[in-house]
């Protein structure tokens, strides 16, 4: 009989004790005593059992838990005589970020000082007889909701020797999530402020702190080094290029595939494959996002379960405000195609808006985008990297997104497209004016708008709600070689009896055009001249089943002729 399957369920205890499906991940207990790394960081991708992987390791070696190996026998770490006996045997101080997700730094603040109070309130045994003299019992006392920075920053380290003086051993530290605070502290604002806070609670926990015997880290980003690790030379970090830990997080096709068959699916093994498949770690490839899967065991539906499982706030922001070659790389991404460039697996936050490489190295951690190939350049030193989407799963949750932005800011958008394909010119220019006017900042950067930046970004955001909207019936592609030049839009129709559609955008220059009319017929004369229309035609489309448009934009006043 197959075994229930627990969706949600962060607890290892609780899986193990209910008989939840459970793949044996304890060798990764195995691997990393074994690194004998002193603060170990590992990054991976939302809903990849990062936090289930930590309470598993705090479960096998906190005192809390002396006496439970009945969680861990029958499976691998049980099997040598040497890690049994090191069950239950250390102090383990464990937190998670996961859930501190505020809009402004006093509320975060607030929030980690009170996690940082309820593991001293665990802890309030340490206050009984003398292990802990007057001075330290009342540092300790301190450590409550409303305690100052240095407290805060110092709470970790204190606790890490009185645990230690208490239980005569170093202890073990535990990090889940570290980096959710600095994503939304990146969205809303207030990134500074957070990094200097943590920058100085991170050292005083991982690198001065004398009572550590090791420590773990968890998160999606690697945070880089100069923002909040700038004095942790003693860090090991795993990112999802790194060969360590490959087949940890996340399932395995064999894994997969031996659990389709448990639950009577074997038949569905490779519609999941197209859907799920596509993670690479390092050398592990073929590997699966655990949430999908779980979800499909469970509900024997294919859906997209990983991609909506929680906010995709920031990277639904990086594209939309980014920079028009950001958008046309995701037309490129969303057409299958490979992108190369050249990546950095430290996240610095504040390069997002400046430097598209960010972009594309947060997608990749996050699990949007997976490597494909990559190879170092010898003479600039530099990795360079083949990325393309994850799988039908990303590719669906890209496409949903792109669909709420117009659906969410202006429900003309779909009016305009139903004019667009009747080849009503006055219904056009009616309604894309008011998509105009209410998606214009929307697809700027906020911080800098400017009336020339505002269409290109506004445009390659409008061609990707084409690419969606219109996908069953057209290839939309934008800014491509045709005759001799590079149009801006086309529609090729997929069915023989749609017409075929060329848009080109122009800015009004005032220097050359006196009106939006001008405007106009100089993008249609462009169109004209530079024959955009020659791919089309090469492919048999008449030339009058070839429609052809000029956007003319003036602030964000358009024009359609």
């Amino acid at each position: 009989m197959a075994r229930t399957v627990g969706i949600g369920i962060q607890d290892f205890g609780t899986v193990i004790e209910n008989n939840c499906f459970y793949v044996d991940k304890t060798d990764f207990i195995r691997e990393w005593w074994e690194s004998k790394d002193a603060v170990t960081l590992i990054t991976r991708p939302r809903r990849f059992g990062k936090t289930l992987t930590m309470s598993m390791t705090e479960q096998f070696f906190s005192v809390k838990y002396a006496g439970r190996g009945d969680l861990f026998e029958g499976l691998s770490i049980w099997q040598e005589e040497e890690y049994r006996s090191l069950q239950g045997t250390y102090p383990v101080i464990s937190l998670s970020f996961a859930n501190v997700k505020e809009t402004n730094y006093k509320d975060t603040r607030d929030k980690m000082v009170q996690l940082l109070a309820s593991e001293y309130a665990r802890c309030a045994f340490l206050l009984e007889g003398d292990c802990l003299n007057e001075q330290e019992k009342e540092i300790f006392r301190r450590k409550t909701a409303d305690m100052g920075d240095v407290d805060a920053t110092l709470a970790v380290n204190q606790l890490s020797e009185y645990l230690s003086r208490y239980y005569h051993k170093k202890v073990i530290i535990l990090l889940d999530e570290y980096d959710t605070p600095m994503q939304e502290a990146y969205v809303h604002g207030y990134w500074e402020e957070l990094v200097a806070f943590t920058r100085s609670m991170f050292n005083s926990t991982f690198k001065t702190n004398p009572w550590l015997e090791r420590a773990i880290m968890t998160g999606i980003t690697r945070v880089s080094k100069e923002s909040i690790f700038s004095d942790l030379n003693n860090l090991e970090v795993v990112t999802t290029t790194s060969d360590e830990y490959g087949t940890t997080f996340g399932f395995t096709e064999e894994e997969v595939f031996t659990a389709l068959d448990e639950y009577g699916m074997g038949d569905r093994k490779q519609d999941v494959k197209r859907w799920y498949d596509g993670f690479i770690f390092g050398k592990w490839k073929d590997i699966y996002n655990p949430w999908s899967i779980l979800n499909f065991l469970n509900k024997k539906k294919l859906a997209t379960y990983w991609a909506n499982s929680s906010s995709n706030s920031l990277v639904g922001k990086l594209i939309r405000e980014g920079s028009p070659d950001v958008k046309m790389t995701m037309e490129d991404l969303l057409q299958g195609k490979i992108f190369h460039t050249v990546i950095d697996e430290q996240i610095v936050f504040n390069q997002l808006e400046q430097k598209n490489s960010a972009v594309w190295s947060l997608l990749v951690a996050s699990g949007y985008l997976r490597v494909e190939h990559y190879v170092v350049n010898g003479r600039r030193g530099k990795t360079e990297y083949d990325l393309r989407l994850t799988n039908r799963e990303v590719c669906l949750m890209f496409e949903q997104m792109i669909e709420d932005w117009f659906s969410e800011y202006t429900p003309d958008y779909n009016v305009f497209i139903k004019a667009l394909l009747l080849g009503d010119k006055k219904a056009m220019n009616h309604y894309m004016n008011k998509v105009a006017l209410a998606t214009f900042s929307f697809f700027d950067v906020g911080g800098r708008p400017s009336s020339y930046a505002e269409p290109e970004r506004f445009y390659h955001g409008f061609v990707l709600g084409l690419m969606v909207d219109l996908a069953d019936r057209y290839a939309v592609t934008s800014n491509r070689e045709s005759g001799f030049g590079r149009y801006d839009v086309m529609l090729e129709p997929l069915n023989a009896k749609d017409n075929a559609i060329i848009l080109e955008f122009k800015v009004r220059a005032p220097e050359e055009e006196k009106t939006l009319e001008e405007t106009v017929q100089a993008a249609l004369l462009q169109i004209e001249e530079k024959k955009y229309a020659q791919t089309l035609v090469t492919k048999g489309i008449p030339e009058e089943r070839i429609r052809k448009y000029g956007f003319a934009f003036e602030g964000k006043e358009v024009l359609i002729g």
